[in-house]
């Protein structure tokens, strides 16, 4: 429980949190930033962390001088990029055990299913487009290392959807974050921003369900 209202103080005062700890720790902040975009990217396990929000929080946190937002742009781009190379990787490695329908512990099915109807609709796009989706953008990578697409191909996608997501919310939290309208109502600005980014998901979710509805009805 003690867990729980954790995470949910630190998505609400996300910006009060980031400026203690960069104030508190300094260089290693940017070593915590990449840490956390590495694994909410690159872990299936830890689709919960915060990256959306943190990227726009941290953008924001840029502008007042706490932290440079050249290293920001670099490092985090380079997080999210190694991030889905090594869920490619691990999806990779689990193919023959995701192909023979075994139970993989840690793995919810659910959020594959929700992943491959992305892959249906939008292809090898989904790679760029699910930077965008949080938890189809944890499982994309993985995804697309089951299937055995090509290594070369992944990684130019790769490459264009990180920095277009890192450049996209960071900038965004650089030049809009601290606006006296922004800045006021800020945690309901990040709650704006996680509900805009989980709507895309919800609706090709439900789209998916009613499909095969209105084709029985037809």
């Amino acid at each position: 429980m003690e867990q729980i209202q954790y995470f949910i103080d630190l998505f609400m005062h996300l910006d009060t949190h980031l400026s203690a700890i960069a104030n508190e720790y300094g260089l290693l902040t940017y070593l915590l930033l990449f840490t956390i975009v590495f694994c909410e990217t690159g872990l299936v396990i830890t689709p919960f962390l915060p990256g959306d929000s943190l990227l726009f929080a941290t953008g924001a946190l840029a502008a007042t001088g706490s932290l440079n937002l050249s290293t920001l742009l670099i490092v985090l781009c380079l997080a999210a990029i190694a991030g889905d190379t090594v869920n490619y990787q691990i999806g990779h490695l689990l193919r023959n055990k995701i192909a023979s329908h075994e139970n993989i512990r840690f793995i919810k099915q659910e959020h594959l299913d929700r992943t491959h109807i992305f892959f249906e609709k939008y292809g090898v796009k989904t790679i760029i487009i699910a930077r965008f989706v949080p938890i189809v953008r944890t499982f994309a990578p993985f995804v697309a290392g089951v299937g055995v697409m090509p290594y070369s191909k992944f990684i130019s996608y790769n490459v264009i959807g990180g920095v277009a997501w890192v450049f996209s919310f960071l900038l965004g939290g650089y030049f809009f974050g601290n606006l006296p309208v922004v800045k006021d109502n800020f945690t309901l600005v990040i709650l704006g921003i996680i509900f805009v980014s989980l709507l895309p998901g919800v609706i090709t979710y439900i789209q998916s369900k009613r499909e095969p509805k209105r084709a029985i009805v037809k």
